[in-house]
């Protein structure tokens, strides 16, 4: 690379050593000027609100991170859809099969995950 090139680049890692810098000072200064009382109150776990009830590592039906997994997919699968309703004018018949051939594999694999049994809350 040419020597000039490589001074179109200077801003850029200019840039990213003025955030890096600010950054690191920042920490440095919260660390230093923070206060620095540590009481049972301030050490104990909080969640929304609500005060912590024995063990956070117990275990729970893995049903539930299924079913989120599940409906993220399904979630971004309608994301898909937005930009062809869109240009469904222009895309024409060929975007229509194309369309339909995609809704057509979506509900083949929600047909598998009910043949599964993976939507059923019965053990």
């Amino acid at each position: 690379m040419e020597e000039g090139s490589l001074v179109q680049y200077a801003p850029i890692a200019l840039m990213f050593l003025v955030a890096a810098g600010f950054v690191g000072v920042t920490m440095l200064a919260t660390h230093l000027l923070g206060p620095k009382r540590k009481t049972n109150v301030k050490l104990e776990s909080f969640e929304c609100g609500i005060e912590a009830k024995g063990n956070a590592r117990i275990p729970f039906n893995i049903k539930y991170f299924l079913v989120a997994i599940l409906f993220v997919l399904f979630d971004i699968e309608v994301i898909f859809m937005y930009p062809w309703a869109v240009n469904f004018k222009e895309l024409g018949t060929e975007g229509f099969v194309e369309m339909l051939l995609f809704i057509a594999a979506l509900l083949i694999g929600f047909f598998y995950i009910r043949k599964k049994g993976a939507l059923t809350w019965e053990d």
